[in-house]
């Protein structure tokens, strides 16, 4: 996965105007307690925080 895949499934499911806002202020334990910016700056790969992403939504199967 690309970085820019990340953001447009993440702009999908928390919209365009608040997802930016939630990668900087959500801290989730599946990232070792790190924010998806702080994940994408610490080098984690995209796959694994958009899991992370998934399991903090609680999104369905299809959307994995």
């Amino acid at each position: 996965m690309r970085e820019t895949e990340l953001w447009s499934r993440m702009e999908a499911v928390l919209g365009a105007g608040y997802v930016r806002a939630w990668a900087d202020l959500v801290v989730m334990a599946d990232l070792g307690s790190r924010t998806v910016n702080e994940a994408i700056a610490a080098g984690l790969a995209f796959k694994a925080i958009w899991r992370a992403v998934w399991a903090q939504l609680e999104l369905p199967d299809s959307e994995l």
